[in-house]
């Protein structure tokens, strides 16, 4: 049987098409008997594997990426997470996390399966991670996925692609709004709201809130009808500091975000927001 010859120019080509090592892309060339394509399954083979050894490894590093589309009527954020902070700020990195992003807006997919399996480039999205793995050598993965459609959608990405906001609004998108939008976008990276509002709120949560309340008051010596009076005022101050229209507006401590954003448009309001975080 006759030997392929692997040439470094063989070596180089498969280098640009797949980002893998040079010792990894002569390899795969040599157990591929020099065809391409065979080189290019084996290399995303070894990615599974690599992917597969480093399954117990915890990926808390990473970039998230929010975008919108171009009438501001839906958008996306996404969390690509890698193993170390290094790898989270190679520019390649975060290129390739922009144009998952990008994949992701285009497709309106719901699903992080369903993302994987769109096509990028020659490969799939899935198949492309792999890739990934297989060139950088530790565990990278699409590990959150989120989307929101509203009269207007404003995206805002914060300290250096650690937190990626979405907020939905009531009212078409111009400029007031976008600007609005981006200052809500902001309180809500900084302040972590749970919820738009009270009425927002999981019912378990409240119920739960409410509970420890009537014990805490109750543990001071308070009747029981009494301690139902106390908590719901305890109650009412956990939904002003925990939800996004009653709190105070960062910018302006002398109204709520809910005033704030009356004042932007009348009647203008949050329909809902998502906020992921690098290592949340």
């Amino acid at each position: 049987m006759s030997t392929v010859t692997i040439t470094a120019a063989d070596v180089n080509k498969l280098r640009q098409q797949t980002g893998a090592g040079m010792m990894d892309c002569r390899k795969a060339l040599a157990e591929s008997n020099g065809d391409f394509e065979n080189a290019i399954d084996y290399l995303r083979k070894k990615g599974q594997k690599v992917a597969a050894n480093r399954s117990d490894r915890e990926a808390k590093e990473g970039v998230v990426i929010a975008k919108a589309n171009a009438d501001n009527t839906y958008g996306i954020v996404i969390v690509l997470s890698s193993e170390t902070d290094f790898v989270a700020k190679n520019e390649d990195f975060v290129a390739f996390a922009l144009e998952i992003a990008d994949i992701a807006l285009n497709s309106k997919v719901s699903s992080i399966d369903d993302l994987k399996a769109q096509p990028m480039g020659n490969a799939t999205l899935g198949e492309k991670l792999m890739e990934v793995v297989a060139k950088i050598g530790e565990k990278i993965d699409l590990t959150r996925f989120e989307q929101v459609t509203a009269a207007s959608v404003i995206p805002y990405i914060h300290s250096g692609y650690r937190i990626g906001v979405l907020v939905g609004m009531t009212q078409a998108a111009n400029e007031a709004i976008i600007g609005a939008g981006r200052d809500v976008a902001m309180q809500i990276a900084a302040m972590k709201p749970l919820a738009v509002d009270a009425d927002s709120v999981p019912a378990e949560m409240v119920a739960r809130e409410k509970a420890i309340a009537v014990e805490q008051i109750m543990a001071e010596g308070k009747a029981a009808d009494m301690a139902e009076k106390i908590a719901a005022g305890k109650l009412n101050k956990f939904f002003k500091d925990n939800t996004l229209l009653p709190q105070a507006f960062v910018k302006d401590n002398a109204i709520t975000v809910e005033k704030y954003l009356d004042t932007v448009s009348k009647g203008l309001t949050v329909t809902s927001f998502v906020r992921l975080a690098v290592g949340a």
